[in-house]
This record gives C-alpha cells, sequence and structure tokens, in this order.
C-alpha cells in the first residue's frame, strides 16, 4: 500500500465542493459535497445509540437497499439530531436539490446525507437547499476540492482529517481517498464521528458492507475520548468501480487486499481522531498483548484509555500503573494480575512498571520524559495466550469540561 497526497478526491471519478451556508457557523465554510461522476455501490456502519438522528435514518435506509448513490451532502454546526418528521424532511429536501441538479433518472434516494452539531436544533430548510445547490455547482477534481471539504465538516476539530493510498489489484491501481471528523462524544460502538471513504475499486455491494463492518471493529470503535457515544455516528463507503480491476465476488486475494488498505485507512483516521480530542494534549494508546481471546484484548484495551482517572494520569504525567491496572479489573475480561507486565512508553523509551504480580522501582524522571511526548502508550503483556488489541483515546485536561460547557453557543 502507497500513501499519496490527497483525500475524499483522490480516487478516480470524485469531485468535491466546500460552501459557507450559514447553518449555524458565521465566517466559515460549513457545508461539504462528495460526488462521483458514475453512480456508487454504498456501505455503511451507523451509531449503536437508540436516539439516532434524521440523517442516521435515511442513509442507513439507502445502504441497506440495493439504491446506486451519486453524492454525499453534510452540514457543520447543527446535528438534526432528535428533531422528528421535520428533521426527515431536511434530509428529503437535500437530495432533491442534488437531484434537480443531476436531472431525469435521479431522486433523493440517490443521495447520501451527514449532518454534525448540536443535537435539538431545528436546520433551515431554505439554507440547506441553498448551500446543497450552491456545492452542486462548485463540485471540483483534485486535491484543493477535496482538502476544502474536509474542513467543511469540522465542528471543535482543530485540524483537518484525511489519508488517500493506492494498492494494486489484478494488474489495475485501486485508490482510496478518505475524511472525517471527530473531537467530542467519541466512544466504541461505532464511535462519534462522520467518516467517508471513497473508493474506485470494482466490487460487489456485499462483500464492500462486509469489509466496512469488519474493519470498524479494530479501528473506530477502539477509540474513546470521553465515553459518549453520538447520536449521528456514521461511516460511509462509496465504490464506483472506475479503476476497472475484475469484479471482486469472493473473498480472495484481491478482497484481502482490498480490506487490509481499507484497515490501514481507517486506523489513521482513527488515530487521529483520538489524539485531536476535545481539549486534548495526548494521543493515549493502550496495546495489549498475549491475552487469552481477542474480545479480552478489546476490553482490557478500551478499559484502560476509556478510565478518567487513566486519561488523567496521561494529562499530569503522573507515572500512577495502579490506575491502569483498576481499570483492567473491573473492565469485565477474566484474568490473573500475577501473569500481567505493564510499561510505559513512547519514542523516549519503554519502561517497565509493574511485573507478573509486583511493582517495579523505576526512575520517576524518565517516567515523566516517557509521557511528556505527544503520544503515550500504556504496554501490557497478559502472558496468557496470543491475541492482542490495540484502543486509542487522549488525556482529560481542564480544556474538555470548557470546550463543552458553552458548545451550544
Amino acid at each position: 500500500m502507497n500513501i499519496i497526497d490527497g483525500g475524499i478526491t483522490a480516487a478516480q471519478g470524485y469531485m468535491a465542493a466546500a460552501t459557507a451556508a450559514g447553518i449555524k457557523y458565521q465566517g466559515r465554510t460549513d457545508m461539504a459535497l462528495v460526488y462521483s461522476d458514475t453512480p456508487c455501490d454504498a456501505a455503511g456502519v451507523y451509531t449503536t445509540n437508540l436516539v439516532k438522528a434524521a440523517p442516521v435514518l435515511w442513509d442507513k435506509e439507502i445502504t441497506d437497499s440495493g439504491n446506486k448513490v451519486s453524492a454525499v451532502v453534510v452540514n457543520s454546526g447543527i446535528a438534526n439530531a432528535c428533531t422528528g418528521k421535520e428533521g426527515l424532511m431536511i434530509c428529503e429536501a437535500t437530495g432533491n436539490a442534488v437531484a434537480e441538479c443531476l436531472g431525469e433518472g435521479y431522486t433523493a434516494k440517490n443521495v447520501l446525507v451527514g449532518s454534525t452539531g448540536v443535537i435539538g436544533m431545528q436546520i433551515n430548510t431554505d439554507k440547506i437547499v441553498a448551500g446543497t445547490k450552491e456545492l452542486m455547482a462548485k463540485k471540483a477534481y483534485g486535491i484543493e476540492a477535496g482538502t476544502e471539504a474536509a474542513k467543511a465538516i469540522m465542528t471543535t476539530d482543530t485540524h483537518k482529517k484525511e489519508i488517500a493510498c493506492q494498492i494494486e489489484i489484478g494488474g489495475k491501481t485501486v485508490t482510496l481517498g478518505a475524511m472525517c471528523k471527530g473531537s467530542g462524544m467519541i466512544h466504541p460502538n461505532m464511535c462519534t464521528m462522520l467518516g467517508y471513504v471513497a473508493t474506485d475499486i470494482n466490487i460487489s455491494k456485499v462483500l464492500l458492507q462486509k469489509a466496512l463492518s469488519e474493519v470498524v471493529v479494530d479501528t473506530f470503535n477502539m477509540i474513546t475520548v470521553d465515553g459518549d457515544t453520538s447520536t449521528n455516528d456514521t461511516l460511509l463507503l462509496l465504490a464506483n468501480g472506475k479503476a476497472g480491476n475484475k469484479r471482486i465476488l469472493s473473498e480472495n486475494e484481491d478482497y484481502q487486499t482490498f480490506k487490509q488498505a481499507l484497515y490501514e485507512i481507517c486506523e489513521y483516521l482513527a488515530k487521529q481522531m483520538a489524539g485531536d480530542g476535545e481539549g486534548a494534549t495526548h494521543l493515549f494508546e493502550c496495546k495489549v498483548d498475549n491475552a487469552k481471546t481477542k474480545e479480552d484484548a478489546r476490553i482490557l484495551a478500551r478499559s484502560v484509555v476509556g478510565s478518567n482517572l487513566s486519561k488523567a494520569a496521561i494529562y499530569g504525567k503522573d507515572a500512577n500503573f495502579g490506575r491502569f491496572l483498576c481499570a483492567m479489573g473491573y473492565s469485565g475480561a477474566q484474568f490473573d494480575q500475577n501473569d500481567v507486565q505493564l510499561y510505559f512508553e513512547s519514542k523516549s523509551g519503554r519502561m517497565l512498571v509493574f511485573d507478573m504480580g509486583e511493582p517495579v522501582a523505576f526512575d520517576e524522571a524518565k517516567a515523566v520524559e516517557i509521557m511528556s511526548e505527544e503520544a503515550v502508550t500504556i504496554y501490557i503483556n497478559m502472558n496468557e495466550g496470543s491475541e492482542t488489541a490495540t484502543a486509542w483515546g487522549c488525556d482529560l485536561t481542564y480544556d474538555y469540561v470548557k470546550i463543552n460547557a458553552d458548545y451550544r453557543s
């Protein structure tokens, strides 16, 4: 897999645009479009929250059907969640605006939508329709258009999140481009995010969905910022087939190559979101090795990065290993503490602090140095099996409270 410049427009046939529609924000772009000049198969994974935003309900109906998709329209500022029938009418109006621009043969059901921002506010229909039509008029190929789209979907994010890569399948170059947003209300179970991946691979819709559903388990579902699973979580995968590879119809070597590339893309974006958690100063990673089962490894890793006390220790550069062991102990996974080895790790080095049930004397100054890096890892060797999992989060800072105390205003 080769990482290349670009994002959501990297693959053949994809265009993008951004515009300032004034949905909530002023003085910045707040709507984005992803458009394929060839209709796409689409796959989606969505929030597990029982309170689902209107765009989630709209998109799930489309990705569950056999409908081809030509466009995705996303707004930031207002989440269109807890908005009743009017919320779904907004989705339909957005789809109809795209269909009108495309002409005969297109309907609202060929359009996916996304929203992020404040829950419980209604979106102005005239603004969203006007913004959608402006996006369709401005859509363009190229890196710059994709980057502007990635910026437009941000809320409390501090930077855009995008990536692109290429692989070879059947002698053809296949490209994947992606963008996402996410900073707060992030927790496993499809985490809190909007994520979009666009590829030119030729693959069946069934396998497209299978790859996405399996990849999300060890990428986006392994991040947490604050323990809140949102109403709007959406990850969409579009495939327009323009790479010209022989259509993938089985879980063969070509499928595995594509799935691995999709995994790498999703892992990168997941880590970008975790490290950009609201108020964060550190990316906080926990890697669990040699657990009895894969699920145990996942549970343990997520429990450690999800603990407020663990997150506070990372912020304070406090080598209080007991907090991480405590989070393991209440996780629900079964293990013997006398088998556990726990290390602090970063680019400044690795330090063993707990060894087979016993604390290890360590240099506090060195521990602070290790924990002062931008990315800090808690490495845990369970010594009870062969399974591994990694989870990502961030530290808990004063700024997290400040950001969320006045988010609505």
